[in-house]
């Protein structure tokens, strides 16, 4: 009983240090065009979303009840399980961060959870329809309907405004731009911390400790909102950067535009019980406000490396679930050993980070490449409407005179 005390307590540890991992990961989801704007100061910026995390933590448990009751089958799951699972989803938010790309937090611990379930109860333990259902048909539907939603109202918000005073306007995006910000971190908080809410129910079902299709306790509750906005005041700095300034460049109207389409989204898919990605959203929105703004354009060569972290998530950190799942299989010193693991190789990323620090002073500094692609739809796109371009007049110079001839001095 005792062990089972231990290693009960061990997976909760590692399940808010998820949480953790994934505030600080899911950050620029909701902050990311608002800096990059400068509707808000970096500093102000992480600290109203990690609260509105906190908030949104307790709106809802229905994303929550997904991942406890729905995905996985609750009689064949250990806590070790669990444990393994968040050694998978750990590892590559780390990795992703360190290369400063956004992929989605969700699908890593979801990729954990199947591998892991698979390597301990086998195939079956996994539910396929609720797989397919609330997790592979949102991650594929979520960034198409945010960027067509994000790129059509940025048409509109330029159309809108054609006429305004262009300084009156870009204030009033900004102001916009707080609020809808304000809107992701609250849907980013119904969706996202109840994952590790949905987690920890899931290890205290398997450990007896609660009864099946229990709902999450308050104390969970409690601890995954604290852990998640914690993580997020932090800020990942690394993300934002990407996300605000690799992606492409925003205006207002396009920042306000992305962010309100991705919490539109998020909040309906959080309603019908989605684990959706919320990076998937916003990056999906972000790309959409680019294309939206007439002579805006994306770096594709930076969505490209996203599009393949995104196909590379549940897949390695399945792979990844998996082998940690095996080793814990050896007994209490397998557990050990993968936390050993665990611990050293955060600690590995950590160092490696150090060596090109990223942080608020310099998150809205950029050295992407345009790419190919980028420069010539730059070439052959008009600019929008209003914007100044270059006086090349040429002014010649009026031809130097001769100075007067001065008289000679009588002798």
């Amino acid at each position: 009983m005792e062990n089972f005390s231990l290693i009960l307590a061990i997976v909760v540890v590692t399940a808010l240090a998820f949480d953790f991992t994934n505030g600080f990961h899911d950050t620029a989801n909701a902050m990311a065009t608002t800096i990059s704007t400068g509707a808000l100061k970096p500093k102000v910026a992480v600290a109203m979303s990690a609260v509105l995390n906190l908030v949104g933590a307790f709106l809802s448990v229905e994303v929550a009840n997904t991942i406890s009751k729905g995905l996985v089958d609750e009689s064949g799951i250990r806590p070790e399980v669990i444990f393994a699972a968040l050694v998978g989803a750990i590892l590559w938010n780390l990795l992703t961060w360190l290369v400063g790309l956004p992929s989605s937090s969700s699908h890593a611990l979801m990729g954990g959870l199947i591998g892991a379930t698979i390597a301990s109860a086998g195939l079956g333990a996994v539910h396929g329809d609720v797989l397919v259902t609330k997790v592979l048909i949102p991650a594929i539907a979520a960034p198409l309907v945010a960027g067509l939603a994000a790129m059509l109202a940025t048409r509109l918000t330029y159309s809108l405004g054609k006429k305004a005073d262009g300084q009156a306007s870009a204030k009033g995006y900004r102001a916009g731009q707080i609020a809808s910000a304000g809107l992701v971190s609250l849907a980013h908080g119904t969706n996202d911390a109840q994952k590790t809410m949905g987690i920890i129910t899931l290890a205290l079902v398997a450990g007896g400790t609660l009864a099946p299709d229990s709902d999450p306790p308050m104390w969970v509750i409690l601890s995954a909102g604290v852990a998640i906005a914690l993580g997020t005041y932090l800020g990942g700095w690394r993300i934002i950067r990407t996300m605000g300034k690799g992606l492409t460049d925003l205006q207002p109207q396009q920042g306000f535009a992305a962010q309100t389409s991705a919490a539109t989204v998020i909040l309906a898919s959080s309603h019908l019980g989605f684990s959706l990605s919320t990076t998937h959203s916003v990056s999906g929105s972000v790309m959409g406000a680019g294309l939206g703004r007439k002579g805006g354009v994306v770096r594709w060569s930076t969505a490209t490396r996203m599009f393949v972290a995104w196909g590379l998530t549940l897949p390695a950190a399945a792979l990844v679930g998996a082998l940690a799942e095996y080793v814990t299989g050896f007994g209490d010193w397998g557990t050990a050993l993968v936390a050993v693991f665990l611990v050293s190789s955060s600690a590995a990323i950590w160092k490696i980070s150090r060596r090109e620090i990223v942080d608020h002073t310099n998150v809205n500094e950029t050295d992407e490449p345009a790419g190919v692609v980028t420069t010539a739809m730059a070439a052959v796109t008009p600019p929008p409407a209003g914007t100044v371009t270059e006086d090349l007049t040429a002014t010649i110079p009026a031809p130097a005179t001769e100075p007067a001839a001065t008289p000679a001095t009588p002798v």
